[in-house]
């Protein structure tokens, strides 16, 4: 069975499309730009927007039952690749000791002119 998640602390999707779905107690989120939940608008500079895509997917896993200590893959989308050292210094914060499995990639061009967006799979918490 597939069950929706949308989180109300997390900003408004840019499409149609929901914040999470969970299958079997897999939580797959869709990906998430640095937009302040409050405004809609991206922070100035790719850490800014690193931080606050974070705490966007800590939102959204928090209404699926979860949280970043149990995510088990991440995707990371760069607007440009040159932005990885920065990026991962953020990211670093965020996910310490047993780090989930990790892809990162340069996009063409991320929604909103973002810099950055992090989608994430995550187990529910017990």
């Amino acid at each position: 069975m597939k069950k929706t998640i949308n989180a109300p602390k997390a900003p408004a999707a840019v499409g149609p499309y929901v914040h999470a779905v969970e299958v079997n107690g897999m939580i797959f989120t869709s990906g998430q730009l640095g937009l302040i939940p409050e405004s809609g608008d991206l922070p100035e500079g790719v850490e800014a927007q690193a931080h606050q895509s974070l705490k966007n997917l800590a939102a959204v896993l928090e209404a699926a039952g979860s949280d970043l200590e149990h995510v088990v893959k991440t995707t990371v989308f760069l607007a440009d690749i040159n932005d990885f050292a920065k990026v991962n210094e953020v990211y670093a914060q965020y996910f310490q000791g047993e780090t989930p499995a990790r892809s990162c990639v340069q996009a063409a061009k991320l929604p909103k002119g973002g810099l950055v967006e992090i989608e994430v799979v995550a187990v529910k918490k017990d």
